[in-house]
């Protein structure tokens, strides 16, 4: 059985991350999908709410689980006997970043990581501009799932 992470903050999950999920849920047999506590930054969402979130904009997917945690993702992995990390590339910039992650990944654990490129249609969303406009009461509905517009327009 093959068994993949997606690894993130997801914070908050947003189009683009779904449309990575729909194609990496294609490929493996199971995806764990994991909200990351990025111990450089403090987080808009709680890790609770962030994995809940993932639940929700997953749920359809028979093969995809929602997790989360606050170690490393080589160390996740592991526990989880994923054989393989997915990350989501949307310009080249990603490509350096996501590449030295990578190849740091495989020499500590021996994990491999497959890059799926984002639809053009998404290429442009980041969550950080998401958390900008919701911060000052603008409307996301247009940029991430239902439930996680929802959830900002309560907070």
């Amino acid at each position: 059985m093959a068994i993949a992470i997606y690894p993130g903050s997801f914070d908050p999950v947003h189009h683009g991350h779904v449309r990575i999920v729909e194609t990496a849920a294609k490929i493996f047999d199971q995806l764990v999908v994991v909200a990351m506590q990025n111990r450089e930054k403090k987080g808009f969402l709680s890790l609770e709410k962030r994995q809940k979130l993932l639940e929700s904009a997953f749920g359809h997917l028979d093969n995809v689980i929602a997790d989360s945690s606050t170690g490393l993702v080589v160390d996740v992995a592991k526990e989880l006997n994923a054989d393989t990390i997915v990350k989501g590339l949307r310009s080249s910039a990603d490509f350096e970043i996501e590449m030295q992650m990578a190849q740091t990944n495989k020499k500590v654990s021996l994990i491999n990581t497959v890059f799926i490129p984002t639809d053009p249609e998404y290429s442009y969303i980041s969550s950080r501009f998401i958390r900008e406009i919701a911060s000052a009461g603008g409307d996301v509905s247009e940029l991430v799932p239902k439930s996680v517009s929802e959830l900002l327009k309560e907070d």
